[in-house]
């Protein structure tokens, strides 16, 4: 091939590369909806005017053409996710560009032995040297995308020494290509986007992925020291937010609550939309014991997940999600989803007093849950706030109706579970044998269809709790009895074998394994029906039923403060005044000790029905007491 027609192909081909570099740049006059359509287009060309000039032998006078090209294949290719592609590309391009600048290939095969070897190489001359920096700034992309923070490490001085001095001859070219067209000078080939645009989004997101990286690995001290510094880089709004709520994540596990809080707000403040700040700022206050902020914080995540997802702004070729790709950095911004989130706040409110409230939301709740339109947010979903069962999320709406005095609706809520466990449930004895707990393979598989019938078991007894509970409420103390009495039938038809083929003892701890939960909530489910039942006996002065219920009950779930003041209510009106005096303490007692840990809330104390008087309770125990005093009253 002669000299002039080398210098015909490489005018022509740098003719094509601005071409398509101005086409990307005229994307303001593209309708947003074909920004896509258009970067595809860029990318197919720029790879075939690629293939074009590495279709013959590398040339010297090309060098910075290709380079200059392969640059923006590169980038190209990270905008389409293709990092095998850019990295083949790149690879190949700077073989052919040692090649051309007639050094000998490098000892290693991979970029990290590449750069190591050109660097210690002098410059080839400024035009080429700016093309090397240039390339040398995109496998910093290339690496970082592809989560080797390590690689990033070890050639930490070379990039520091890059991001010093990056572009100033190649983006000089590139911006005045123009003028030198207007001298007659021999045009440059252009590149799609400024390395110093890269270098800067480049050196914000290696520090938030070192950051995520060290933090997640518990070296929370090192993590603050990077991401302290990530304020100080030019930056977009939302990875500056991330630097903010990640130094907030690392204050908040060594133990500084306030300073956390802080960062959170400054990352909220950066960016509006960085719910993972919100979250986190929630699990604080709950750490906290800060109710009423932890309460505001959750309806202010819930309104925030339910927006349409923002949209990335900036550079269509250049996405910094696109080079944040790490399970560290996703795990540390996920949030929950916006049903958990509202099923969270429903339980709090009502957990804290406010039923009206609570019991609204489980309406919503549930609404949503029957609509089907579950929102999906815009950041990635966790599941520290997990979403139970649908049939508990009825009895729990359910509860908190009844609560929140509305049991007409609560009774309705709970015939839904009914009717739907109806044709599920156990006709006979449903028998657990303890070995199954670890059995492997078929053993395993009737295990796990025996938890499902005992779960139905545990909703259908809930849901006659809670119709009984609704009936007490209105004073149908027949209805209560009749209701308390169904769930009593069906939760004894759960028998716990023990290997031997005999049944575990009453009040023996079920063993671990598999079942153990349900047999525990079904133990207290049997001491709330006992409970209630034995007070509604009391009310239609059925008082021997009373006793045998009441004493029942305590046996079958101790600690039930209501239970156990009835029962001395009973002994009372029985003549047995020294053991209800007894009863009455030990409930007294006991009132201060939280309720059993994972309690689901319609498993917990009735907050309706009837109750005693305790001044009344403390009256006769004084005067009971003053009538065993020698000479006191009789």
């Amino acid at each position: 091939m002669t000299a002039e027609t080398r210098l015909s192909l490489l005018d022509t081909w740098i003719q094509e590369n601005n071409a398509i570099v101005k086409k990307w740049e005229q994307r303001d006059s593209v309708i947003q909806d074909n920004i896509q359509t258009l970067l595809k287009r860029c990318h197919l060309e720029s790879h075939k005017l690629l293939r074009k000039i590495q279709g013959i032998p590398a040339v010297t006078d090309h060098v910075q053409l290709e380079l200059t090209v392969v640059y923006n294949c590169c980038v190209f290719s990270l905008s389409q996710s293709q990092l095998s592609e850019a990295e083949q590309v790149l690879t190949q391009g700077l073989k052919r560009g040692l090649e051309m600048l007639g050094w000998d290939p490098p000892p290693g095969a991979g970029l990290a032995q590449f750069w190591s070897y050109v660097l210690a190489k002098p410059p080839g001359g400024s035009a080429v040297h700016s093309c090397l920096q240039q390339l040398l700034c995109f496998s910093w992309a290339l690496w970082l995308a592809t989560c080797q923070l390590a690689i990033i490490q070890d050639m930490q001085e070379a990039l520091i020494s890059l991001s010093e001095g990056l572009g100033d001859e190649g983006v000089g070219e590139r911006r005045s290509a123009g003028a030198w067209r207007e001298k007659s000078a021999p045009p440059r080939p252009q590149v799609v986007l400024d390395p110093r645009e890269l270098r800067d989004i480049l050196q914000i997101c290696t520090v938030i992925a070192q950051g995520a990286d060290w933090l997640v690995e518990g070296r929370c001290s090192e993590a603050l020291c990077v991401l302290q510094t990530g304020p100080s880089l030019p930056a977009p709004r939302v990875q500056l937010a991330h630097t903010h709520f990640l130094s907030g994540l690392c204050l908040a596990r060594t133990g500084c609550p306030q300073s956390a809080l802080q960062c959170f707000r400054k990352a909220m403040e950066v960016d509006s939309r960085c719910v993972s700040a919100l979250h986190q700022s929630i699990l604080v206050y709950q750490q906290l014991g800060n109710t009423q902020a932890e309460i505001q914080g959750l309806h202010l995540l819930h309104s925030m997940l339910v927006l349409p997802p923002a949209v990335e702004s900036g550079n269509p070729l250049l996405r910094p999600s696109s080079l944040l790709r790490g399970q560290s950095l996703s795990l540390l911004l996920s949030v929950p989803s916006p049903l958990g989130v509202l099923h969270s706040l429903a339980l709090k409110n009502v957990l804290h007093g406010r039923l009206s409230e609570g019991a609204e939301l489980y309406l919503d709740l549930l609404a949503e849950l029957q609509s089907g339109d579950q929102h999906t947010s815009q950041v990635g979903v966790a599941d520290a706030l997990p979403l139970p069962r649908l049939a508990e999320v009825y009895l729990e709406a359910g509860s908190a109706l009844l609560a929140a005095k509305r049991p007409a609706d609560a009774l309705a809520l709970c015939d839904e579970v009914i009717n739907t466990t109806l044709d599920l449930l156990p006709n006979k004895r449903l028998n657990l044998e303890e070995e199954e707990e670890e059995e492997l393979g078929d053993g395993a598989e009737a295990g796990s269809v025996a938890l499902g019938r005992l779960e139905t078991v545990h909703w259908a007894g809930s849901a006659h709790l809670l119709q009984a509970h609704c009936q007490a409420h209105l004073k149908d103390w027949k209805q209560a009895v009749e209701l308390y009495t169904r769930c009593i039938n069906l939760v004894v038809k759960v028998c716990v074998l023990q290997k031997d083929g005999t049944p575990v003892p009453p009040g023996a701890d079920p063993a671990p394994g598999r079942h153990r939960g349900s047999l525990l909530a079904l133990r207290r489910l049997k001491g709330l029906a006992l409970a209630g039942r034995g007070i509604s006996f009391t009310q239609r002065d059925q008082l021997r039923e009373a006793l045998r219920d009441l004493q029942l009950s305590l046996q079958a779930s101790a600690g039930c403060m209501q239970a156990e003041l009835w029962l001395g209510e009973v002994l009372w009106r029985l003549g047995r005044k020294r053991e209800a005096t007894g009863s009455w303490q030990r409930a007294w007692s006991s009132s201060g000790e939280p309720p059993p840990e994972g309690l689901p809330l319609y498993l917990q104390d009735p907050q309706s029905g009837p109750s005693l008087d305790p001044a009344d309770l403390q009256q006769r125990l004084e005067e009971f007491t003053l009538s065993l005093c020698p000479g006191g009253v009789s």
